[in-house]
């Protein structure tokens, strides 16, 4: 099978497609033929050797792949075969090998995916769609004014989808284009700001009416961070999931504290659990086979075409899931 790995550090050309043999289901294993394996921004970080763990090399990215399962090893439900699934291969201890043809994994840790419901959303609705519902249990919109960063992204577009679904009292997106912003209006936003233009902030506090924000869900770190708490409520969270990039100094979180802000660090793998994870996936598919939630494509590329995929994220070109389709 083809597969793609890379054996140094450095620019999305690092990536290198290799063959391997097709992986042999052991014991309650099953063997998925991959339809669609999810890239996501911290893979190009840990490509670039700029991630909060640095990974053993050789390293074969991707963590999240859905597909039909071809064969069942020893022991595993031989009637799943030729059923759609989807498998988040970061949840069961697996942080590798989802940029690949096939994946071998415990017949247990798969989820079915609803026909209504393609393999590339499945990719999408994985780490993105389990972040955004987990930064929502970890500060629940209910009634509030929320900021979502980087809002058309993977994370952001369903994210701000969801806020409106649990009833926030106004929901603005920032994104750094006039598409991205429009994006995010269709989805649901009520406003959209651009957090690169000088003064943003000020526009922010307009549509707020002074008031400012009561939560800022912070998925970009560094600059943008430290922006964005000029808009915070007093009283407000910063729930920040830019691991590795906490551009906050000293005086800013002095700041904070005198205002009764907080921050909340968001990690999602502590927050899963192996029965919780199928559970919430269940009920993200259902969400988004019903059409009550839109996942958005941000581009399709083969495995060869992995380094340009990596080049669509980090330039901040796409707009929703980056996949791969072996």
């Amino acid at each position: 099978m083809k597969a793609v790995q890379f054996t140094r550090f450095g620019p999305p050309d690092v990536l290198e497609l290799v063959e391997l043999p097709v992986p042999e289901p052991g014991l309650s294993e099953v063997l998925i033929r991959v339809h669609a394996a999810g890239v996501n921004f911290f893979e190009v970080l840990m490509r670039a050797d700029r991630y909060a763990a640095t990974p053993d090399l050789p390293m074969f990215p991707g963590v999240e792949v859905a597909g039909i399962i071809e064969r069942a090893g020893p022991g595993a439900d031989r009637s799943l075969i030729g059923t759609r699934v989807a498998v988040p291969l970061f949840a069961i201890g697996r942080g590798s090998g989802g940029y690949a043809e096939f994946a071998a994994v415990d017949g247990g840790a798969v989820v079915p995916l609803p026909d209504a419901v393609s393999f590339e959303a499945a990719a999408a609705l994985m780490v993105q769609g389990l972040t955004a519902l987990h930064l929502l249990r970890r500060s629940p919109v209910k009634g509030k004014i929320v900021l979502v960063n980087a809002a058309a992204g993977g994370v952001g577009s369903l994210l701000l989808q969801l806020a409106r679904r649990d009833a926030a009292k106004m929901v603005i997106a920032a994104a750094s284009s006039d598409e991205k912003r429009a994006l995010s209006l269709s989805l649901g936003a009520d406003h959209a700001a651009d957090y690169t233009a000088p003064g943003w902030q000020e526009d922010v506090k307009r549509l707020t009416g002074g008031l400012g924000v009561d939560i800022i869900y912070e998925t970009v770190g560094g600059a943008v961070s430290k922006a964005a708490l000029d808009v915070l409520a007093p009283c407000g969270e910063l729930v920040l999931a830019a691991m590795g990039r906490f551009g906050l100094e000293a005086a800013d979180v002095e700041h904070m504290l005198d205002d009764n802000q907080s921050i909340k660090g968001f990690s999602l793998l502590p927050l899963l659990t192996p029965e919780g994870v199928r559970e919430d996936l269940a009920a993200l598919f259902e969400l988004a086979a019903a059409g009550a939630l839109t996942v958005t494509d941000g581009g399709r590329f083969p495995l060869h075409q992995a380094a340009e995929a990596h080049r669509a994220i980090e330039e901040r070109r796409a707009v929703g899931k980056v996949v791969l389709v072996p």
